[in-house]
């Protein structure tokens, strides 16, 4: 298979899975075991990459909700300022525990098994939680309070383990604090063009060493592929959560650890 190939099909994957509750690492950690990059300096930057693409996806589909200089009244505009202030509060606490664990988390932690663990756990936790009744406290994004946005902020940071999926984490804690499944996802989104942008800059920086030798032709497949996909994944999200609720998102994790465990265990057993 060739790389072009390779990066068509991760870009894909990276886009479809971003911002729905199955983990896009996961899959990419899943996926890279048999879809192979050139090298690992070539695989950390396609990841960052690729994010990116996914970032822009967000941008372009809320550009209105999300530009102060498109909103058509001055309340409006400053109801876009704060939410965006609202989003800087809620990154805040990914930015301090990634600083402090991250490099721990990528050198020990990126593993099928825990990908698989940890896929099941979150969609056992989204089906309990989905058959709960909740009280809806926040209808719109606008309603967040500053002190639900910083607690979202905090259970983001259970996605920083492979699998967990940070837009589940956010979704799910969002629901559980009273916001409805619309005002969730889409602070979910928003939350993630900061939290996603200033990890993949972080990583950027890391990676800078190596850019010389980076072909970036594949790069630009793989980030224009995650752009499409992700932006389309957006779109079906808001239109699926107006009629459903997020338990299939659960069976999918399930059964998709279930096979992951599966695969490791034959594949110890015949080693």
């Amino acid at each position: 298979m060739t790389i072009w190939i390779t990066v068509l099909l991760l870009g894909i994957i990276e886009g479809f899975t971003e911002f729905l509750p199955i983990s896009s690492t996961g899959h990419l950690i899943l996926a890279e075991c048999w879809l192979k990059l050139p090298s690992k300096e070539f695989s950390d930057l396609f990841n960052i990459i690729v994010q990116l693409g996914a970032i822009l996806a967000v941008v372009m589909y809320f550009y209105r909700r999300l530009a102060p200089w498109a909103a058509p009244t001055p309340e409006a505009r400053r109801e876009v300022w704060q939410l965006w202030l609202k989003v800087i509060v809620g990154v805040l606490p990914a930015i301090g525990i990634g600083l402090l664990l991250g490099d721990m988390i990528e050198e020990h932690l990126m593993h099928p098994g825990v990908v698989a663990s940890a896929l099941i756990i979150g969609g056992i936790l989204l089906i309990l939680i989905e058959r709960r009744q909740h009280t809806i406290r926040f209808e719109r994004v606008a309603d967040l309070t500053y002190r639900f946005v910083l607690a979202i902020g905090f259970v983001q940071c259970l996605a920083m383990l492979p699998g967990t999926s940070r837009s589940a984490a956010t979704i799910l804690g969002a629901l559980m604090l009273g916001a409805s499944r619309k005002a969730a996802a889409e602070y979910s989104f928003f939350l993630a063009i900061v939290t996603m942008g200033a990890a993949s800059a972080y990583a950027l920086l890391k990676a800078a060493p190596h850019f010389s030798s980076i072909e970036w032709g594949p790069l630009a497949v793989g980030f224009a592929m995650s752009f499409l996909v992700a932006y389309a994944s957006i779109a079906f999200l808001m239109h699926y959560i107006q009629r459903h609720d997020f338990k299939f998102f659960g069976y999918y994790r399930i059964v998709l650890g279930i096979f992951v465990l599966t695969a490791l265990w034959m594949h110890w057993i015949h080693a």
